[in-house]
């Protein structure tokens, strides 16, 4: 890899607790929600959110393919791939 080539990207999804829940097929935000399960991220264990990442994901008002257009653009723009 090129000398000040970023070896990796910060990718944060966001997503509200509700659309999680309503997404989760094994049920653990329920669960973590109703105090059945310590120390869940985000519920009983704090999640810190980044302070600066590269990309910023809101997997609830973006499809997938437009999730992965903005990485992809990302990863272009920073010359970690080529087109």
């Amino acid at each position: 890899m090129k000398r000040g080539i970023p070896r990796f990207l910060e990718v944060f999804v966001d997503c509200p607790i509700d659309v999680l829940t309503s997404r989760d097929v094994k049920g653990l935000y329920k669960r973590a929600l109703a105090g059945e399960l310590k120390n869940f991220t985000g519920i009983s264990d704090p999640y810190e959110v980044p302070v600066q990442p590269d990309i910023v994901i809101r997997s609830d008002l973006e499809s997938i393919e437009e999730s992965l257009e903005k990485i992809w653009r990302e990863l272009v723009q920073k010359g970690i791939i080529c087109e």
